[in-house]
């Protein structure tokens, strides 16, 4: 055995000798519903689970652990161990806050209490993010004072809000967080078992557009026919941003692009999305191509009466939340005012359109080369027995651009322990314990190892 091989199989062992504790651990994070959003949930949620993890990493031997306020009113938990005299730096990303459960009667266990079923472990957050602190913290504590590299952990306190409070902390506080290597732990792989990279991340433009055609409502039977129905002109004007296949059709917008990297089987991918029988996946290029290299147009909300309580009205009156992602290549600014002018340009029956930008974040393409990739490579490739593959994510984190703008000489590689099954900002959101596991295994044996 060689002392590599050895090296490895004494980190696993570790690693597995843990896996009660990294549940327990993780069961009591997940308990915490530290949602940033005070008008959903208390802020003390978030204030205690920033607590839990500052003390967590603390006990792992970051012994330089602090709540720190950042801009948007939210805390950033920031731990670290300083490098030994000319090593690396390398800083661990991750976030406690959550996405809200959505509706909590669509949940098959409790939101906020982690329940083992079929092997998974389920509860809001398991996976995004706070599976991805354990994967933190469980390396860590594998590796004890073995490590070769100085360590710095930034949780973040709002990520799924975005409203930029660590961006702007980052920015006014470069020299806390300066690292050699940056390790953003809130990705995750293609599939189960299958250790990825991702490489890039699309943007985002949000925007809400309303649409006016009426002083008020009225009397459907009365007016009916030729009075102009707001709602049913914003449904025609939303139709105007896909074509007949699917694919997002903005005016000035490419929506060609092809993706390079590995492929997504339209089966899978419908198994994954769990698409029902007879429904089309959408867009003429590959599911590769829709996902992550392609412009996406979502709308993720339309104010209109309910169906229960409404009545026989016309509309004089109604709104569209959209979200466009974008991938990199394309600038926000640019793909915001390209959105904004066909929506102004495609209403039917001169309907009065405004649009109200409602947010921006930039695309992101990882380096893959450097010493600090190969060493990672290596390290899942031990850990999983096959090399990693690479992706793109068609969420974003604008976080990496700051960091990358930043610190430029810095290696970002965005690993984590999400995957399809893990269902992410849905209900019944879960991780494998053995992703975990594994990506522990490799980060542990990365921080042990590089920069050795």
């Amino acid at each position: 055995m060689t002392s590599d091989t050895a090296r490895t199989a004494e980190l696993r062992d570790r690693v597995a000798a843990l896996r009660d504790r990294t549940k327990a651990d993780l069961a009591e994070l997940v308990s915490f519903r530290s949602v940033a959003d005070p008008r959903q949930y208390p802020v003390q949620e978030c204030e205690r689970a920033a607590q839990w993890v500052a003390d967590a990493f603390a006990a792992a031997g970051l012994t330089e652990a602090a709540l720190h306020d950042t801009p948007d009113g939210t805390k950033a938990v920031i731990a670290r161990r300083p490098a030994p005299p000319g090593a690396p730096t390398v800083l661990l990303y991750c976030h406690y806050d959550v996405q809200p459960p959505l509706d909590e009667a669509a949940w098959d266990t409790p939101v906020w209490t982690l329940t083992e079923k079929d092997g998974r472990w389920y509860g809001r957050g398991a996976a995004d993010c706070k599976g991805g602190a354990m994967m933190h913290l469980t390396a860590l504590r594998a590796v004890g004072d073995e490590l070769n590299v100085g360590v710095i952990l930034v949780a973040e306190g709002s990520e799924e809000q975005g409203t930029g409070g660590l961006e702007r902390f980052v920015e006014a506080n470069p020299e806390l967080l300066r690292a050699d290597v940056i390790v953003i732990g809130d990705c995750g792989n293609f599939a189960a078992g299958r250790p990825t990279f991702t490489e890039t991340l699309r943007g985002i433009v949000d925007v809400v557009v309303t649409v006016r055609t009426l002083a008020g409502s009225l009397h459907s039977g009365m007016y009916g026919g030729a009075a102009p129905d707001a709602l049913a002109a914003l449904i025609g004007l939303l139709g105007t941003l896909r074509d007949a296949e699917g694919n997002t059709t903005i005016a000035g917008l490419p929506n060609d692009q092809t993706w390079a990297g590995v492929q997504y089987p339209a089966d899978r991918f419908r198994a994954d999305a769990v698409v029902l029988d007879g429904v089309e996946v959408l867009g003429s290029g590959s599911v590769a191509d829709m996902l992550w290299a392609r412009p996406a147009l979502t709308v993720l909300g339309i104010d209109a009466p309910p169906v229960v309580g409404s009545t026989p009205s016309i509309q004089g009156t109604a709104s569209a939340r959209l979200n466009l992602r974008i991938p990199p290549g394309i600038e926000p600014a640019e793909a915001q005012k390209l959105l904004i002018a066909h929506l102004e340009a495609n209403a039917p029956w001169g309907a009065r359109v405004s649009v109200e930008p409602a947010g921006l974040g930039e695309p992101f393409a990882a380096r893959s080369g450097g010493p600090a990739r190969a060493a990672m490579e290596s390290a899942l490739a031990a850990s999983y027995g096959r090399p990693a593959t690479t992706q793109g994510q068609g969420g974003s984190i604008p976080l990496c651009n700051v960091l990358a703008e930043t610190y430029p000489d810095a290696e970002i590689m965005l690993i984590g322990v999400v995957e399809p099954e893990s269902r992410i900002h849905a209900p019944n959101e879960s991780v494998d314990p053995n992703t975990i596991e594994h990506m522990a295994l490799a980060e542990a044996l990365f921080l042990s190892s590089y920069g050795a």
